[in-house]
C-alpha cells in the first residue's frame, strides 16, 4: 500500500452550511399572539420564551430551584430533549456558556407568581406537595411537557392569531431582535441567549445592525444637543455650517487645509 504524500482532503471546498431564515414578531405581533396564547395552557410557557429568549428545551427543563422570583432571576442549568423511542431525556447544556442566569423582567416576575400560586393550588387538590425539584411547566400528571405538543401548541395559536408563519424556536429571534432594537448592549444579549462569544450573536443578528447604527448616529447627534462646548451648541454649529476659520482653537493642520484651499479659491475683488 502506498503512502499518500499529502492531504487529498485540503483540494475539496467544503459544503455552505445554509442556514434558515429567520422571522421574528414585532411588538404589535407579540401582543396579538399572547393575546391569542391566554385561551391556552400553554400561555405562561411562551411569555417566559419570549421575555427570556431561552430554547425550549432549556425552558421545558427549567425547575422550580432554579427559578428566583423574588429576585426577578432564572438559572439556565439543565435542557430537555426527546429521543426518537419517545424516551425523555434531562442533560446538563451543550456549552459552558449555555449554563447562565437570565434576568426576568417584572411583568413575567408578576406572572410567574401568580403560575406558582395556581400550580400550588392545583397540587393540594390532588394531594400533591409542590416542591422545589418538580419542572415548572408541567401536564397534570406531573410530567414534563411534551416538547412536540409544544409546538404544535404554538402552531395552532399562529394560524388562529392570523399572523406570519414563523418556527417556535423564531421566539428566540425575536426576543434578541427585540432588544437590539431597543439600544440593549450585544454583550448583554449574547449572555441572555447563552452564545458562546459575542461574535456568534453580532453575525446571526447582523440584519438588525444597519438599523443600529442610524439609531447610534442620531442618539450621538442628542448627545451634542445636550451639551456645548464654550458658548456654541456643537450640532448646531454644524448643521448651520459654520466656518472653520473663526474658532479659536483650530488646529494647525486644519490651518494649512486653509491655506491651500485659497489657492484654488479666487478672491472676490469687489470693484
Amino acid at each position: 500500500m502506498g503512502i499518500v504524500v499529502r492531504n487529498v482532503a485540503e483540494l475539496v471546498d467544503p459544503p455552505r452550511v445554509e442556514r434558515v431564515k429567520m422571522s421574528t414578531l414585532t411588538p404589535d405581533e407579540v401582543s396579538i399572539f399572547l393575546d391569542f396564547a391566554k385561551d391556552t395552557s400553554y400561555y405562561v410557557f411562551f411569555a417566559t420564551l419570549i421575555c427570556t429568549g431561552l430554547r425550549r428545551g432549556e425552558l421545558l427543563a427549567l425547575r422550580w430551584r432554579n427559578v428566583d422570583i423574588d429576585a426577578g432571576s432564572l438559572a439556565v442549568v439543565e435542557t430537555a430533549y426527546k429521543l426518537g423511542n419517545g424516551e425523555y431525556v434531562i442533560k446538563e447544556p451543550k456549552t459552558p456558556h449555555s449554563r447562565r442566569n437570565v434576568s426576568l423582567p417584572p411583568s413575567l416576575m408578576s406572572l410567574l407568581r401568580e403560575y406558582r400560586a395556581d400550580q400550588e393550588l392545583l397540587r393540594i387538590q390532588l394531594g400533591i406537595n409542590l416542591n422545589d425539584d418538580d419542572f415548572v411547566f408541567i401536564r397534570p400528571d406531573g410530567n414534563p411537557l411534551n416538547p412536540n405538543a409544544v409546538t404544535l401548541a404554538f402552531k395552532r395559536i399562529i394560524r388562529k392569531a392570523g399572523l406570519k408563519h414563523i418556527r417556535l424556536h423564531d421566539l428566540r429571534h425575536t426576543h434578541a431582535t427585540l432588544m437590539l432594537k431597543a439600544g440593549i448592549h450585544p454583550k448583554i444579549v449574547s449572555e441572555r441567549l447563552g452564545h458562546s462569544n459575542i461574535g456568534i450573536t453580532l453575525d446571526t443578528y447582523s440584519h438588525v445592525l444597519p438599523g443600529l447604527q442610524e439609531a447610534a448616529a442620531e442618539r450621538f447627534d442628542k448627545i451634542l444637543d445636550e451639551s456645548s462646548f464654550g458658548d456654541s451648541n456643537v450640532s448646531k454649529m454644524l448643521a448651520n455650517g459654520e466656518g472653520v476659520e473663526c474658532r479659536p482653537y483650530r488646529s494647525r493642520t486644519c490651518d494649512t487645509l486653509i491655506k491651500r484651499y485659497r489657492r484654488f479659491v479666487p478672491e472676490n475683488n469687489n470693484k
